[in-house]
This record gives structure tokens, C-alpha cells and sequence, in this order.
């Protein structure tokens, strides 16, 4: 479905009148509109950026452990509301390896006062990052260690792999089970965020309020075409539910209890 279309964007790089489209902008625009009507997908898109650089994440470096606490609070907030309600948002999930630097610290100032609560509230409305090795940590603080947990099957397409993620039979510190959860999600939930809260639902472990999920991807790539600046980014994963054998990407995570994102704290 997409043959022509590296050629296409090739020869309007360099002749845009071939198109009748006076910039590259305006083309990209309609090579996006075009190849997302073709193949149904919103995640494909087509832009022109002359000034592109790509992002390069940083790789942590060894933090003292009072450096890195305020960076935890900064990007975890914790709560404990009214009736021993606990509540918790995360704007970014922690790969595995991030999350075995600082796991004692995680748990003395996050997790340690999650666990006497009755209930717990865990707000994903604004997660749009994250790593896909967190999924089987915070999938498995919510569920018994035994029998493990198929939770996952990511297939790769670079590489033409499948991966199968499960839940974790050791952790450090408690679990969150047999008490109530309730995951909060708004159309900026993103990515990972929608896998945890689309594992979590699918397990019968939590109730999902808010809005319907992005719909995006586990992982995606932005690719340069030629020597132009153009660039097409897609998805390079796939992620399949084993409970459902279907996927939450492009459709979204559809909530149990559907309101607008910010009553979803307050109806939940």
C-alpha cells in the first residue's frame, strides 16, 4: 500500500510543482491524509521538518540519593484523600533498569505509604512516556505473585521478533492486592500508559474512569526519507493482548466509567 510513496516524496522534494502543492509542509500534509485514508492507521504521518534533530534520551547518571529523591517528587505525586483513599500519578513509567537504581528509594518515599490504605486511585491522565519494561513492575504490585501472569506479547517488527511479557514472581516490598483500584485515563494517555491500564482491566484488577485512551503505539520510529526533509514516522511494535487477542493501539482504552478527564478524579 504505501509503494510510490518514497518516490513520490523524492521527486516533490526537489520539483513540488509535480504535485501543484508550493511547499513541503502543505505536501506532507497530504501524503499523512493520504496514506492514513489508505491504510487506516493515524499513527502514520508524513511531515516536513528542515530543523529536525533527533532526540537522543539521556542516560541517568549516578545521582545521590537526596538529587534523586527530588526528581522523584517531582514526577510522582502522592496523595492520601479523604476515607484512606490513596492516590498516585505517574507521568512517566519507569523502565527496569531505572527502576533497580532507585527501588529503595521509590519504596520508602512512594510505595511505603500506598500500602496501609483502603483503596487506590492511580492517575494516568497525563502519562505519555514510558518504558515498556516498566509494564510487568507495576502490572505485578497489583497482582499475586502466584500463578505468574501472561500479561503481554509485543512483536518487533526491526527485528521480527515476539517478545512475551509476564508479571514478576519477586518484588521488592509489598503487593497492592485484594483491595480496590481504580486507574484514571484522558486522551493524553499515551503509549505504555494504555498497556498498563488495558492489562490491568483486561486481569479484572481495576476499573478504568476517565476518557478514551489515545490509541497509539507501544513503539514508534521516525524514519528520514532520502536526502530530503522529509520523514514518515509508523509504529515499529505491535502489542496483543493474550486475555483479549486484540490491542488497545489505534483504538484507545475505552473506560468503564466514561466522563471528561478532569471529573474522572471526582466520579472515581
Amino acid at each position: 500500500k504505501l509503494k510510490g510513496m518514497k518516490e513520490a516524496i523524492e521527486a516533490a522534494s526537489s520539483n513540488t510543482e509535480i504535485l501543484n502543492i508550493p511547499d513541503g509542509e502543505s505536501l506532507a500534509k497530504v501524503l499523512s491524509a493520504g496514506v492514513q485514508t489508505t491504510i487506516s492507521d493515524p499513527r502514520l504521518t508524513v511531515s516536513y521538518e528542515p530543523n529536525y534533530v533527533p532526540v537522543v534520551a539521556p542516560k541517568m547518571p549516578p545521582l545521590p540519593p537526596e538529587q534523586l529523591a527530588a526528581i522523584l517528587q517531582t514526577s510522582i505525586k502522592l496523595d492520601i484523600l479523604e476515607g484512606n483513599i490513596g492516590y498516585l500519578r505517574i507521568d512517566h513509567i519507569l523502565g527496569e533498569e531505572v527502576a533497580d537504581k532507585i527501588g529503595p528509594l521509590l519504596l520508602d518515599l512512594v510505595w511505603n505509604k500506598i500500602l496501609p490504605t483502603s483503596a487506590l486511585i492511580f492517575d494516568l491522565r497525563y502519562t505519555s512516556s514510558g518504558d515498556i519494561s516498566g509494564i510487568p513492575y507495576i502490572v505485578s504490585y497489583f497482582t499475586e505473585p502466584e500463578p505468574l501472569i501472561h500479561i503481554d506479547s509485543v512483536y518487533d517488527r526491526p527485528s521480527n521478533t515476539t517478545t512475551k511479557l509476564w508479571s514478576l514472581p519477586t518484588l521488592l516490598g509489598e503487593r497492592y492486592v485484594a483491595k480496590p483500584l481504580i486507574v484514571l485515563t484522558s486522551k493524553n494517555t499515551r503509549g505504555i500508559a494504555e498497556d498498563v491500564a488495558y492489562c490491568l482491566r483486561n486481569l479484572k484488577r481495576a476499573s478504568v474512569v476517565g476518557e478514551k485512551t489515545a490509541g497509539g503505539s507501544v513503539n514508534v520510529a521516525k524514519i528520514k526519507v532520502g536526502d530530503s526533509d522529509f520523514y514518515v514516522t509508523l509504529p515499529t511494535a505491535k502489542s496483543v493482548n493474550p486475555i483479549t487477542g486484540s490491542t488497545w493501539e489505534v483504538t484507545g482504552v475505552t473506560p468503564d466509567v466514561e466522563v471528561n478527564a478532569e471529573d474522572a478524579l471526582a466520579t472515581a
